[in-house]
């Protein structure tokens, strides 16, 4: 008999006679509901000010990344990280500046955003 009669015959199913060594795919790494209305109510503010136009998205195994330009052709400013991996380490966020260099790590998003609102209220500030 074929082995889909024999599982159907001993009522097992598709998904318990799959080989040992088909694996799952990896978790997708992405920004909840409320951390990206938080990302994009700063997007918004900054967009308002004149300072960012075009912004990206990206989720992967290991990250989620948010990131902000001045142009869609150029280099992003700065990259919102989502790393869980971190989690119980340095946190899982950060904000990244373009030359790679880490301006903020954290556990709280909030926080971690903090440094790009100083930017904001010197923007506001300066006029």
């Amino acid at each position: 008999m074929e082995q889909g009669v024999i599982a159907w015959l001993s009522g097992r199913t598709a998904e318990t006679t799959a080989p040992a060594s088909a694996q799952p795919a990896p978790r997708r790494i992405f920004f909840s509901r409320r951390e990206l209305d938080r990302i994009l109510s700063l997007y918004g503010r900054m967009v308002a000010a004149g300072e960012w136009r075009d912004y990206a998205m990206a989720d992967g195994v290991e990250v989620a990344v948010f990131a902000v330009h001045r142009r869609s052709s150029e280099q992003p400013l700065y990259r919102i990280e989502k790393r869980p991996a971190l989690a119980k380490r340095q946190g899982a966020f950060a904000v990244i500046a373009a030359g790679g260099r880490i301006l903020k790590r954290g556990h709280d998003l909030d926080a971690v955003l903090a440094v790009l609102e100083r930017k904001l209220l010197k923007l506001v500030d300066g006029e």
